[in-house]
């Protein structure tokens, strides 16, 4: 997971439409930059565009199951599809 802020701003990411190395490389809609994940480094890089060399930052994140992350947070709430409110 990354973060989407540099520089006070919030940038849109999505998939390119590329992958390298089985790894999705993504693109923001803001400066139509390309970020890629280079390994061995920390965060996601700006391979291509404005902000180039530069890097979205790492945030912490947990691969779990529905079931058990509901069991340990029953006050979570989740937007179902088509859904405008949040769901308890």
């Amino acid at each position: 997971m990354y973060s989407r802020e540099i520089d006070g701003r919030v940038l849109t990411l999505s998939a390119s439409g590329w992958t390298y190395r089985r790894t999705f490389v993504l693109y923001d809609f803001e400066t139509e930059s390309i970020w890629y994940h280079l390994e061995g480094t920390d965060g996601l890089t700006c391979i291509s565009g404005v902000y180039a060399d530069r890097k979205l930052g790492e945030i912490g994140s947990v691969m779990t199951r529905w079931n058990t992350w509901k069991a340990d947070r029953p006050n979570t709430k989740y937007l179902e599809f088509g859904s405008k409110e949040p769901k308890p």
